[in-house]
């Protein structure tokens, strides 16, 4: 199996210091900094944009995974590579029919990148560009807020799409984002998922270290 890469979102982080939270579950053991970016119109949320990634980039030389729930997220990639973003994924439901053009389009600014879907869209609207991505990321929550729980039938498609990336012959990590917690997280393991989003559960905790290595060992 890939190697556990725990990746707190900062979307439960206090924003008010935000660059002191990143240095700080860098130093705890995170292995990613998970980046939910939110425009208002594809979620009913808005967060930040590339000038926090690139501010936050001097509190971290981890992995930043920009996240990227936004509507023509084509318009964008390039600016937040910029800014310092190791990954960008994008929603199959925000790119339709220019999911695969906005994927070579990351990567040929030299940025890894992947495919997002929401609980209610299935794999096979995304089976056929797996092979073009860096990474998949299945949403357990509908995006939008952190603290939500964790939907019980993303299991079957964690399951689906590790058979799809084992088949592709490629290393293709498998994200799972959405109510992880230590009573769940070795469920989504076990059905392939190997970088695991977790908010609420890792910048609640009154040990951050702690959460991080459960998470991981559980």
């Amino acid at each position: 199996m890939s190697k556990i890469k725990i990746a707190p979102s900062i979307l439960s982080a206090d924003f008010s210091k935000m660059g002191e939270e990143i240095a700080d579950i860098t130093e705890k053991g995170a292995d990613v900094i998970h980046l939910d970016v939110m425009d208002g119109n594809f979620v009913k949320n808005i967060t930040f944009g590339p000038k926090l990634v690139k501010d936050a980039r001097k509190y971290s030389d981890l992995t930043f995974d920009a996240h990227l729930m936004i509507l023509n997220p084509w318009n964008y990639i390039e600016r937040f590579a910029e800014a310092g973003a190791d990954i960008i994924t994008v929603h199959q439901e925000a790119c339709k029919d220019r999911l695969k053009d906005t994927l070579l389009a990351i990567k040929n600014l030299g940025v890894k990148c992947g495919a997002v879907i929401n609980p209610d869209t299935s794999v096979e609207e995304i089976e056929n560009i797996i092979e073009y991505c860096d990474m998949v990321l299945l949403m357990s929550v509908f995006p939008g807020f952190g603290g939500q729980k964790f939907i019980d039938g993303v299991i079957p498609k964690i399951e689906k799409v590790k058979k799809i990336v084992d088949a592709t012959g490629k290393e293709i990590d498998i994200e799972i984002d959405g109510g992880i917690t230590f009573e769940n997280v070795g469920a989504v393991k076990k059905a392939g998922a190997n970088v695991i989003v977790a908010g609420s559960t890792v910048f609640n905790h009154p040990d951050r270290k702690e959460a991080i290595r459960l998470l991981r060992n559980l």
